[in-house]
C-alpha cells in the first residue's frame, strides 16, 4: 500500500530526518550505557493496515524466539505505541556489557530487557517529541513475552486501529551479539495531527 494514503512523500522524508536525530540521541545513551558502540540503521517509515502488522513484526526480526517490551505514550492529542523486541541470544552480551555477575535467569533478563527499552524508548520518543515541541507522557511499559515465538506477539497488534504510520529501526551493537527493533506506531488519527506539525516544519 502506498504510504501517500496518509502521508505525502515530502512528510515521509521529515519523518525519516526526525527519527534520525532521535534514533541518534537514542544510540548514544544506549552506547554511554553499553560502553559500546552502536551501528546506526536508516529507519523504515511506512504506513501499515492492521492485517499488515503480522507481517511487519515477522519481518522486524529474523529470530524466531524474541523477548518484547511495549509502552504507550500520548501528547498534544497524539498517541502511539512503541515496541522493543530482543531477539534472545542478545542477553549474554547484554549482561557482559552491563557487568552483570549473577546467573542469568528470567528475572535477570527481564531486568536487562526493562533497563534497555526504557533508554531506547524513552530517548526516541523524547527526540521525536523535542523537534515538534511537544511532551509525550509515556505509560508503563508491558512486558509483551520472554523467549516467545513471534506468532505469540502477533496477536497482540489487534487494537482497534485500520491504519497506522510505522516507524521501524533496527539497533546494532559492534563486535557483540546483540540486536534490537524498536517498532513505533502511530494511529491514522495522530498521524492528521503530527502532519500538521510537520507541514508547519515544511513551510
Amino acid at each position: 500500500m502506498s504510504a501517500a494514503a496518509i502521508i505525502n512523500e515530502d512528510q515521509r522524508d521529515c519523518y525519516q530526518e526526525l527519527t534520525n536525530v532521535a534514533m541518534g540521541q537514542a544510540a548514544d545513551r544506549l552506547a554511554r550505557l553499553l560502553n559500546a558502540y552502536v551501528v546506526l540503521p536508516i529507519p523504515k517509515i511506512s504506513v501499515i493496515e492492521n492485517s499488515d502488522l503480522n507481517m511487519a513484526l515477522q519481518g522486524a526480526t529474523s529470530d524466531s524466539s524474541v523477548s518484547a517490551v511495549c509502552q504507550g505514550f500520548i501528547g498534544a492529542g497524539i498517541s502511539g505505541e512503541a515496541m522493543l523486541m530482543f531477539n534472545d541470544a542478545s542477553f549474554a552480551s547484554l549482561a557482559s556489557l552491563m557487568k552483570y555477575s549473577g546467573p542469568l535467569t528470567q528475572a535477570a533478563e527481564l531486568e536487562l530487557l526493562m533497563d534497555t527499552a526504557s533508554v531506547l524508548i524513552g530517548a526516541c520518543i523524547h527526540g521525536i517529541g523535542d523537534q515538534l515541541e511537544i511532551v509525550f507522557n509515556q505509560g508503563h511499559p508491558v512486558v509483551l513475552g520472554q523467549h516467545c515465538d513471534m506468532a505469540d506477539l502477533v496477536a497482540y497488534g489487534n487494537n482497534g486501529w485500520e491504519k497506522a504510520l510505522a516507524i521501524e529501526i533496527h539497533y546494532t551493537i559492534e563486535h557483540v551479539n546483540i540486536e534490537c527493533e524498536l517498532l513505533l506506531l502511530f494511529t491514522e488519527e495522530s498521524v492528521r495531527a503530527l502532519n500538521k506539525k510537520i507541514d508547519y516544519l515544511l513551510d
